[in-house]
């Protein structure tokens, strides 16, 4: 039996297969941060074709936190129904959903080199790159305010009835940068140590599990920062252990982004980082990275290597991705109804 269609039950919640979608920016959003009926359709897609656990995009818990004006958010109370009508969709067709809580820091309106309409800030006035905009330093009371974007944020993700919620630290956005001393070059409990660089992270860990309580929390992190200097696997594996104590159920281990310099990649090129996680860490985690092929994502659950496995642009290629796996791998996974005619191809007739 191919493990990959095992269910995967976190904090009560349980998710019909081991694939998730990785959380990806559509832009597409209201002008106020809410989705449209792009989204509607778009994760509905994905759990008519079998996802188990849908991951909703970088969702801003600040407007200035966003890459573009046409990003999700949940700053404001009004963005709860739009969003929980999609969840609703979602679940529906037997998906579970969750979001990923985002600020993007020096990040933050990408398409203009962080020049946008709110100043970007970061931990230090380091620009992304040459170029883009100087960020506004935080201070500590506005630190403060930013966990506390995070918590209010998580409890209008309850009120939108999602399933899990994810805390995103990793790819040089504001809680990455805090971590990565590449970006983080403060002088105060926030800086420094890698206990200060994570003070920020598991601050904003505890906001949101005051008002999420005990349903699954995630958080993305980025491995390593491919950069002398820069936060590595070795160290990353001792935030996951303070993340597992701190009450994250689930680690999703990507890697890079605090630098414009690429990683170097091929199929399932972070595999290895979130198999070292969970093994070192004692943490489930998530594998992503250029997993495409369903033997492979097979692979990954079968051997431990990871508990769940993320796909992004492969989903985007294909939303019935998960249906065509299982009858790859030879696994009775229940089809709609209205699709089961197409459920085993027929041979082509000569013409």
């Amino acid at each position: 039996m191919a493990h990959l269609f095992d269910p995967f039950i976190v904090k009560g919640v349980t998710l019909r297969n081991r694939i998730m979608m990785s959380p990806m920016l559509q832009r597409s959003g209201t002008a106020g941060g809410s989705p449209t009926e792009w989204h509607l359709l778009h994760y509905g897609a994905r759990a008519v074709g079998g996802v188990g656990l849908i991951m909703f995009e970088g969702t801003s818990v600040e407007s200035r936190g966003r890459i573009t004006e046409r990003d999700l958010g949940l700053w404001d109370d009004r963005q709860v129904k739009p969003m929980a009508q999609v969840v609703a969709a979602c679940h529906e067709h037997g998906a579970a959903v969750g979001v990923q809580l985002a600020h993007h820091g020096r990040k933050a309106w990408a398409d203009n080199r962080g020049y946008g309409p709110e100043i970007p800030i970061a931990p230090s006035p380091l620009p992304f790159d040459e170029g883009w905009s100087t960020p506004h330093a935080l201070t500590q009371d506005e630190i403060d305010e930013v966990v506390a974007a995070f918590r209010d944020a998580a409890e209008r993700a309850r009120g939108a009835d999602f399933d899990v919620v994810e805390v995103h630290a990793a790819h040089g956005y504001l809680i990455s940068e805090f971590l990565s001393p590449l970006a983080n070059r403060r002088e105060d409990e926030y800086g420094g140590t890698l206990e200060n660089r994570m003070r920020l992270l598991l601050r904003v860990i505890g906001a949101a599990r005051q008002m999420w309580g005990d349903r699954p929390l995630f958080a993305r992190v980025s491995a390593t920062d491919y950069e002398p200097g820069g936060v590595d696997v070795d160290e990353m594996v001792m935030v996951a252990r303070h993340l597992r104590e701190a009450g994250v159920a689930v680690l999703d281990v990507s890697s890079g982004g605090i630098t414009p310099k690429p990683p170097p990649t091929w199929p399932g090129y972070q595999v290895s980082f979130a198999e070292r996680i969970r093994r070192e860490a004692g943490i489930p985690t998530v594998a992503v990275g250029l997993i495409t092929r369903p033997e492979q994502a097979e692979e990954i659950i079968t051997t431990g290597s990871a508990d769940l496995v993320a796909l992004g642009r492969e989903l985007l290629r294909d939303p019935y991705w998960a249906l065509r796996a299982a009858c790859e791998l030879g696994v009775e996974f229940p089809w709609p109804r209205q699709y089961q005619r197409a459920m085993k191809s027929e041979p082509l007739r000569a013409r």
